[in-house]
């Protein structure tokens, strides 16, 4: 980076950082949209935090304009419960600043890794920031971004920081067009509509957002997007799922959308006091209502698959890298996380015979002259088989069969130019899944094909609806017809028809399969309004197809499997997406169905989870792109955990019963190992040398075969141990 005005500082590589403004740069910190934070010590020996611009935004007159308005703001504003300016040189080549080093984690950092806060440590932390804002607030400036990452916890009290985007009550002059500033979540709704004219108050909204997160994990106001986010906080109610009183009552005043009837600092002052000492049980979760939108969680009616694909064909050949199979190296020895149990303490491993480490590309040579690329990621991976695996192609092939052991390749099936979906099942010698018949082409009919497991010769081909995933059930192969106006069950041997049962004569015009705990089901809605009313649950006969209405379900219900027998569903908070891909929706409830006499139990869920819901041994699991893993239990929704991995786009996870653990894997073919009573992470690895091209447009997934993990990751598969030895 450019030299500073002192002439002979410098900032370095991070192996050299150098010094700017006489103090030697020993660490860094973080990095945010402004710049970088580097830990400085001066000559005395004090330690401070040295905020640099980042140098692309040197010569910005705009960012430099708000740098120096930030140290203006924060040079105003002195107390217990900020970090003082001690040094800044806002008009350097390279501008920078210089605060009291303040030890402490973010609250944001804590919440994440260690659970909400309660008791003692959240009235510390409302009493705290109550004050902090007292004082920017008689300084004459608004801090306009508080929020958990800007709240720094230390031993004797919170610190507020970064006063970037903060305004002096007297400065009407600083604007940034055509941009949001701030954070929406933590935003105030004046912030959205009238940024000019923020006051004090716009903060104390902040501050209620704020204390909900540090109580229950979770933002009152939290949408897919900025602009949903936005909407939220401008029109609809907050989501105060449980945060109990005295402080669910305390924050609905802060977040009241009229500035001026929020409470003043001082009330809140002596509100705060009255926090209990212990933790306090939130009220169960209730509904929420939102409005109504164009996305339904049930399987769709109207032709089109839960996971689409949209196509674009490119009109020049890639040139292909052929399967092969290599040592596994770099990923072999995870790395552990601090404090956790020696490998030796753990039981030895049951792998395959003459099992080691191995990577195979799921990838061939394609012949084509054109190339399909996924806009929407494909949900590949693999299935156990005995002593094989049976893996989706991304490139050249739709499925492989794998040695578990050894990582060859035995068969490989189909010519598939994109990412293909995972198999169905294996079942009595013969592996299911599908292909399109012509990738060039819009379809509505695709082949279910069962393939001979040792040579991969296809068995029987049938075409079935493209709008709606096949699956099987403990009879057949469950799917609607390709014309989708049937439920349609085929034997597995012969392909052919079991029974088929006309959608018009069930109890909607519009219906998709699903397996639940090995029986089938339907869900029907009215296919001219898809998007209102209810979905009607069916279950279907497996002798004949008889479809008996079971039950009413929310539009909003998403199948997750079967406990005890009984079919679970989870509830969205919104029938509207609140995410690109839906993979981190919000959800506020589960539904248990009798499949007997179709009763519903609905079981509210702590603190509005996000993320892919996954349920194994009566635990759900949700996992959200960030590597957020939350888990609850089934039978009364209590969240047991939650855990920020820092490891994003990750799998569904696995769980190891002799280890204890949850395994999952990012799709660039980082894993992750987390204790499944507490979600500690016990250990990571690195990501996979060269995942290829497929890693952006393939969901990771992982499975275990004995003991080893078989892990699907972009353009490779590849088998680790499953213990922290080494596996090299």
């Amino acid at each position: 980076m450019p030299t500073s005005t002192g002439g002979s500082d410098s900032i370095g590589s991070m192996g050299s950082m150098g010094s700017i403004g006489g103090y030697e740069l020993v660490d860094r910190l973080g990095s945010g949209g402004m710049g970088i934070v580097y830990l400085g010590r001066a000559a005395s020996g004090r330690q401070v935090a040295v905020k640099v611009v980042h140098a692309q935004y040197a010569l910005d007159e705009e960012f430099r304009a708000r740098f120096r308005h930030e140290v203006a703001a924060a040079r105003r504003v002195s107390g217990a419960y900020t970090a003082p300016v001690v040094d800044a040189d806002p008009d350097a080549e390279v501008p920078w600043m210089a605060t009291l080093y303040v030890p402490g984690r973010t609250l944001s950092d804590i919440v994440a890794k260690e659970g909400p806060l309660g008791g003692r440590e959240l009235r510390v932390l409302a009493l705290g920031l109550v004050e902090a804002l007292r004082d920017i607030h008689q300084a004459g400036v608004v801090h306009r971004d508080l929020k958990p990452s800007n709240v720094l916890i230390a031993e004797d009290g919170p610190r507020v920081i970064d006063f970037g985007i903060s305004r002096a009550a007297d400065n009407q002059t600083l604007t940034v067009t055509g941009r949001l500033i701030g954070t929406p979540p933590f935003m105030s709704p004046e912030q959205f509509a009238s940024p000019r004219d923020v006051t004090a108050a716009s903060d104390v909204f902040s501050l209620g957002s704020l204390l909900v997160y540090a109580a229950t994990g979770n933002r009152p106001f939290d949408g897919g997007s900025p602009y949903t986010t936005g909407y939220q906080v401008m029109y609809e109610p907050p989501t105060l799922h449980g945060t109990a009183d005295p402080l669910r009552s305390i924050v609905e005043r802060c977040l009241d959308k009229d500035p001026a009837a929020r409470p003043q600092l001082a009330e809140l002052h002596d509100l705060f006091r009255t926090l209990p000492d212990v933790a306090v049980p939130g009220p169960p979760a209730l509904p929420k209502h939102r409005r109504s939108g164009d996305t339904t969680a049930v399987p769709r009616p109207d032709g089109r698959r839960r996971r689409m694909r949209r196509r674009v064909v490119l009109g020049a050949a890639l040139a292909v890298t052929a399967v092969s199979v290599s040592t596994y190296a770099v990923m072999s020895t995870p790395k552990p996380a601090e404090n956790t149990p020696a490998a030796s303490n753990s039981p030895s491993p049951a792998l395959p015979a003459g099992w080691q480490p191995w990577e195979t590309k799921l990838t061939r040579a394609v012949k084509s002259e054109s190339v399909v690329v996924n806009v929407d990621s494909a949900d590949s991976g693999c299935l156990s088989g005995g002593s094989a695996v049976y893996c989706a192609g991304t490139t050249g092939f739709t499925v492989a069969r794998i040695d578990a052991a050894s990582g060859r390749v035995a068969w490989r099936y189909g010519g598939n130019t994109a990412a293909a979906d995972r198999p169905l099942g294996i079942r009595n010698g013969l592996v299911y899944t599908t292909e399109v018949p012509d990738e060039n082409e819009v379809y509505s009919a695709i082949r279910l094909i069962a393939l001979d497991a040792d040579n991969g010769k296809p068995a029987w081909t049938r075409m079935i609806s493209a709008g709606h995933p096949a699956a099987l059930f403990q009879g057949g192969a469950l799917a609607m017809s390709d014309k989708g106006n049937e439920f349609v069950a085929l034997d597995l041997k012969t392909g052919k028809n079991l029974w088929r049962t006309p959608a018009k004569a069930s109890a909607g015009t519009g219906c998709a399969p699903m397996v639940l705990g090995g029986a089938p089901y339907g869900v029907c809605t009215d296919a001219n309004d898809p998007y209102k009313g209810q979905a009607s649950l069916l279950r279907l006969d497996p002798a004949d197809g008889t479809a008996h209405e079971l039950a009413s379900l929310p539009l909003a219900a998403e199948p997750l499997a079967a406990v005890g027998g009984q079919p679970v569903f989870a509830v969205r908070s919104s029938t509207e997406s609140e995410s690109n891909d839906g993979r981190d929706e919000p959800y506020k409830a589960l539904l248990r169905v009798n499949p007997t006499s179709g009763a519903v139990i609905r079981i509210p869920l702590s603190g509005t989870p996000r993320g892919t819901g996954t349920v194994i041994d009566g635990v759900v699991y949700f996992v959200r792109p960030d590597g957020t893993v939350t888990a609850l239990r089934v039978s009364d929704g209590k969240r047991l955990w939650q855990r920020g991995t820092q490891v994003e786009n990750l799998s569904e996870p696995v769980r190891s019963k002799k280890y204890g653990a949850l395994y999952l894997v990012n799709r660039y073919g980082r894993l992750l190992a987390l204790d499944r009573g507490t979600g500690a992470v016990r250990w990571t690895t690195d990501k996979l040398d060269d995942p290829g091209n497929a890693a952006e447009e393939t969901i990771p997934s992982l499975l275990l075969v004995k003991d080893a993990i078989v892990a699907a990751a972009g353009d490779k598969a590849f088998s680790v141990r499953p213990d922290r030895a080494d596996a090299g």
